[in-house]
């Protein structure tokens, strides 16, 4: 996998630092691991030319594990291969041929990994898929370097098997390896109990916590007792899953793909348990120390390169855009200038066709004059000279800097005095004028009395505001406080609603777009009978408007009167911050919208600041509680709601009222073994040492011991069994090809190590 290069980022685009805070370390970056395919890798027959010299005490040890196979000799210390119980088939149409890929080799393309298959069911432990299992054998003899020659794989087989296993299963097993592979003998026994074997224990308690489960088996005098046992559903692939559903539910809009693979592997890597979870948790967030307690997950992007200029370039630009402004300023005084002489031009000609219309003889050649530049009459010519004097008076006042006094003068309406019968047609239209400019006149004056008015009463509101401050200060304040929380709910619905309105599957989305489908289903419009358009009256109610509002995009749009719950709220805290000493700084809207401040922020980006437009810290993945969470599912089930007892309440039960004797609960509680994949976190063993004093009895023996290697021991517990087990004790737990014939599929043996094929169960006389 491959991340782009950092580039430079412009100085701007950085959020700043907040005020008195130090410069912060480098975060700890890692990458997401890539798929588990590891390249070719060439079979290794030399094991199986040395075991040829001792066929029958040389076995093929197969630990059969859902997470990892691990396959080799009996006479060697470490199995040759381990690869996942995977494999992808598909027809290659170039090549025109069935392809099958096995273990790692199935992650080699996508093709392949689009057609991945597991042998056994998700999350369970029991084989379910035989063609899968079939290609697995077959991978792993070939691997080994079993070449058939005697018409069979030749070598005994060990293999292990989960806790209870089904009939069915180990029935349909030894068909396969006594009917395909021609084995001479299999062995089966349970995984923890060989790795219990393999680290010396007689009598103790097994908690073995695999890749899909948590068992509890409580061993005495070196045989399980099988019926006391106790399963937790949990095990690493639940735990996987979870990280899985937290970061995907932490990072909703994440642009990155994040595979199954990478949960697991950033649970074995960054996941531990915790010493005291809740008083942990309470404190994980803190500031102090998070840059600790953070992971920094950085998937692949690509950061559009914003180029940082140098000094002289900056400059430039400067002096570019100076002179470019400067320029324009130029060209509008120019056109500003322009205009003005125009307007002088216009005035002059209208002032001498006044001259000339008041020296005409006749109202016929006034008229005649009128008509030539389209007035109807001389009040008309009279209002745009007058206009175009204004005009040119205040063009003038701001070129030369001045303010533009404009002089209220007093407007008369002598006609509207005068009746209609004493005025000739011009008269009339001049009076509907001044009817309509004494209309204007007084439309100002009312708004300009409401203005003072609203001042007036603005300051009576606060006059008597302020008295009820002095005298009644506890009901003020608690007013304040009020009215701060309902600004607040109503900022808080805004936002809300630009969020639904953004996602299409909100209910606000989803009415939207159902009144708009119920405006386009109206149907075809209706003709009248006389002819025209139909009209459905739509518009004559003032509710009919509403609709505008009801589809509007902006959620403001319908408050547009209404004034803004921001600048009102600013207000409100500064009369809190003035008079209510309970009221802090903090307590603003502001402070707590501070990202330093913000636990959200912490939880979402850690300790530093986000850049919304950065591709580098979009595609980043922040662990931090997640961390201590995963792995407490064991302790605590139900924080992942699973709907069973804790492993420290299993254990509990199991010794304490499953076995009555006392001697046998201090044997059971003095070699407490752990082992299993999901038992290697960090703090594992102390914590459950720990949890366990807390339910035992004070006067209890505890020993909590951990596997040499919890992952490798149940295979390496296997080849020891098998090396150092003689005569009757290898017969009495192996079936045999004769004793399969004879006694047939279904046919198993009792052993210490191994399943009960049917449990004795005392009834009550």
């Amino acid at each position: 996998m491959t991340i782009s290069s950092v580039t430079s980022i412009a100085s701007d685009r950085r959020p700043p630092s907040p005020q008195g805070n130090p410069v912060h370390p480098p975060s700890r970056i890692y990458e997401p691991t890539d798929f588990p395919f590891k390249g070719y890798r060439a079979p290794q027959p030399d094991g199986y030319v040395q075991s040829a010299a001792t066929p029958d005490e040389s076995a093929i040890v197969i630990d059969n594990g859902a997470s990892l196979v691990k396959v080799g000799f009996s006479f060697e210390k470490n199995p040759r291969f381990l690869f996942p119980p995977v494999m992808a088939r598909y027809r290659d149409r170039k090549l025109n041929r069935g392809l099958t890929f096995i273990g790692n080799d199935a992650y080699i393309d996508a093709t392949t990994r689009g057609q991945i298959k597991n042998a056994f069911e998700t999350g369970s432990n029991v084989v379910t898929n035989w063609d899968v299992m079939e290609g697995i054998l077959d991978y792993a003899f070939l691997k080994l370097g079993v070449d058939g020659s005697n018409r069979g794989v030749g070598r005994p087989i060990v293999m292990t098997e989960p806790l209870a296993n089904l009939g069915y299963t180990r029935k349909t097993m030894n068909e396969l390896l006594f009917e395909c592979y021609n084995v001479p003998s299999v062995t089966y026994g349970i995984d923890s109990l060989f790795s219990y074997h393999y680290n010396k224990g007689t009598s103790g308690l097994v908690v073995s916590s695999s890749h899909t489960s948590t068992h509890v088996i409580p061993v005495l005098d070196s045989k399980p007792m099988l019926l006391n046992s106790a399963r937790l559903n949990w095990g690493g692939s639940q735990a996987d899953d979870y990280l899985g559903k937290l970061v995907r539910l932490k990072y909703p809009t994440f642009p990155g793909k994040m595979y199954d693979h990478q949960m697991g592997d950033m649970v074995r890597r960054f996941c531990h348990i915790s010493s005291d979870y809740a008083s942990e948790l309470a404190k994980y967030l803190d500031w102090s120390g998070l840059e600790e307690r953070d992971v920094v997950i950085q998937y692949p992007f690509t950061e559009h390169v914003v180029p940082e200029k140098t000094p002289e370039e900056l400059a430039r630009i400067a002096e570019r855009k100076k002179e470019s402004g400067r320029r324009l300023q130029e060209q509008a005084a120019k056109m500003r200038l322009e205009r003005l002489i125009k307007k002088e031009q216009e005035l002059e000609y209208y002032k001498r066709l006044q001259t000339n219309i008041e020296s005409a003889i006749t109202k016929k050649e006034q008229k005649r004059l009128l008509d030539a530049d389209d007035f109807k009459d001389e009040a008309a010519l009279d209002r745009v000279i007058r206009d175009l004097e204004k005009s040119i008076r205040k063009s003038r006042n701001k070129d030369l800097g001045n303010e533009d006094e404009e002089t209220v003068e007093e407007q008369s309406f002598p006609l509207l005095d005068v009746p209609d019968d004493q005025l000739d047609e011009a008269g009339i239209k001049e009076k509907r004028h001044q009817r309509l400019m004494k209309s204007g006149v007084e439309a100002r004056q009312r708004a300009k009395a409401e203005k003072e008015r609203e001042r007036a009463r603005v300051a009576e509101e606060e006059r008597l505001d302020n008295e009820k401050r002095e005298n009644q200060f506890e009901s003020w304040i608690e007013e304040r406080r009020n009215a701060r929380n309902e600004l607040l709910a109503k900022i808080k619905d805004r936002e809300r609603q630009k969020q639904d309105l953004g996602n299409r599957k909100s209910l606000a989305s989803q009415m939207r777009m159902k009144t708009l489908a119920n405006l386009a289903s109206d149907g075809p419009k209706k003709r009248r009978r006389g002819g025209g358009e139909y009209d459905d009256g739509f518009g004559a109610n003032d509710d009919d408007w509403g609709v505008y509002r009801t589809v509007a995009t902006d959620p403001a749009s319908d408050e547009e009167e209404e004034e803004d719950p921001s600048a009102t709220l600013k207000s409100v805290e500064a009369q809190l911050l003035k008079y209510d000493p309970a009221f802090t700084e903090q307590n603003t809207l502001e402070a707590q919208s501070d990202w330093t401040k913000s636990l959200l922020h912490a939880f979402l980006r850690g300790p530093r600041p986000f850049d919304q437009e950065s591709q580098r810290e979009a595609h980043q993945i922040h662990l931090n509680v997640e961390r201590i969470r995963v792995p407490e599912v064991i302790f605590q089930p139900g924080i992942a709601g699973v709907d069973q007892a804790g492993l420290v309440e299993i254990i509990a039960d199991i010794v304490l009222q499953r076995f009555n004797d006392p001697n046998e609960q201090q044997r059971l509680l003095k070699d407490i073994f752990i082992t299993g994949g999901n038992t290697l976190f960090q703090g594992f063993d102390a914590r459950l040492e720990h949890e366990l004093r807390g339910v035992l009895p004070i006067d209890a023996q505890l020993a909590v011991r951990r596997a040499k290697d919890p992952a490798l021991d149940a295979w390496r517990g296997a080849a020891s069994w098998w090396t150092h087990s003689k005569g009757n004790s290898r017969a009495s737990a192996t079936i045999s090809r004769s004793e399969y014939e004879e006694k047939g599929s279904e046919y198993s043996k009792d052993h210490n190590l191994g399943n009960m094929v049917s449990p004795t169960i005392n009834l009550p006389t």
